[in-house]
């Protein structure tokens, strides 16, 4: 037997005669041996998707975390239609990154979701929690180390910078740095998503380690910068109508976000400002699929391939994100894919994360947990 299974790793044989020797043997349904399921997820995972199959799952399939206004991801499925010619309907469950891989593991059994967008940071907790195939597109060649799975199943897509979005109406005066949001009138009236389980909070928490002269592998100015911040934080983290009705008036959001947040106040009337808040970052997302779901694997392969092309790109961008390949310098943008963005002075001091490899959003959350809250 332990022939046989060297030769089936060596490709001398076959996985159909593994299977055979196991059944003979009568390994196959023994609890915590279960070769058959392994090798079908291996075997939907390898080579190219199929497009008739993809676009038969295409006609139903569930996302979590992907509605259609987080970046226009309703735009770039538009786009996805448009491009291969077939139906596209999708249902999606709004939920954080940590929510998200918790998810794919405990549906392991009966999967749902096809594909999840994820703060950059969670890709590896994905990784390293088996929930993403070892699979990646060819548009991920685009790609640097760390802005795709190590060993597959996620790729960058777009970047937002960590900005504050401020209800004019009820706070005239605009924070323009992070320090501005220390002062006694913001007590009580700034909101933010939990840094433990969502990119948008972790890469803000992130940036002030930036903001007052960390770096991606020294997180103690923002630690200490964080300690100032919490007392100055609402009961809950706040949304566009917390921020229409001034209860939550102070919002520390992506960029894009807060632009879009913006756009929907002043069809009402309620004036708001965005600001980037003096230094921060370009802090990625990333699209992940599921490995579990390996009935619907040709349409998840085919869309983690979509989502690095001209057409996704230039979608997250009409939005007010940053396509990933525009920030590597690997996408020229028409001005009119830019309309919604700030200034390109805004962004003067806004840095570019040397390495995302050494950020660990386990550790992020531990320090939050350990280090800022219970400070």
């Amino acid at each position: 037997m332990n022939e046989l299974i060297q030769d089936v790793i060596a490709g001398r044989r076959s996985r159909r005669s593994l299977l055979q020797a196991a059944a003979a043997l009568g390994l196959i349904g023994l609890p915590g041996l279960a070769p058959s399921r392994a090798f079908a997820q291996d075997d939907a995972w390898a080579g190219e998707p199929d497009l008739a199959k993809a676009a038969e799952q295409a006609k139903e399939f569930q996302t979590y975390g992907m509605p259609d206004d987080w970046a226009n991801y309703g735009g770039v499925l538009k786009a996805f239609s448009e491009k291969y010619g077939f139906e596209v309907n999708r249902t999606d469950t709004d939920m954080t990154s940590m929510e998200e891989i918790t998810k794919y593991d405990a549906e392991k059994e009966n999967p749902v979701a096809v594909s999840s967008d994820i703060g950059l940071i969670y890709g590896p907790i994905a990784e390293s929690r088996g929930v993403v195939p070892a699979y990646l597109p060819p548009s991920a060649e685009k790609l640097p180390v760390g802005l795709k799975g190590a060993s597959g199943g996620w790729v960058a897509t777009f970047a937002g910078v960590p900005s504050i979005i401020v209800n004019t109406d009820v706070i005239p005066t605009v924070p323009q740095t992070w320090d501005d949001l220390l002062k006694p009138e913001f007590t009580g009236k700034i909101g933010m998503r939990d840094p433990r389980t969502a990119g948008e909070g972790a890469n803000a928490f992130f940036a002030w380690s930036y903001a007052n002269g960390g770096s991606e592998e020294d997180l103690a100015p923002g630690i200490e910068f964080a300690k100032k911040l919490v007392p100055q934080f609402a009961a809950q983290e706040g949304n566009a109508q917390t921020v229409e009705k001034g209860e939550i008036p102070v919002l520390i959001k992506y960029d894009f976000n807060a632009l879009a947040i913006q756009a929907q106040l002043k069809e009402k009337g309620i004036n708001t400002e965005v600001v980037i808040p003096g230094v921060s970052i370009y802090a990625p997302s990333a699209l992940m699929i599921n490995k579990y779901n390996t009935g619907k694997a040709d349409l998840a392969k085919l869309l983690l391939d979509f989502v690095l092309s001209d057409e996704a790109q230039t979608a997250f961008a009409e939005f007010g994100a940053r396509p990933i390949r525009y920030v590597l310098g690997d996408l020229e943008l028409p001005d009119t894919a830019k309309a919604k963005w700030l200034p390109d002075e805004a962004y003067a001091n806004v840095k570019q994360v040397a390495d995302w490899s050494k950020i660990d959003a386990d550790k992020i959350a531990a320090t939050w947990d350990e280090e800022v809250l219970s400070a």
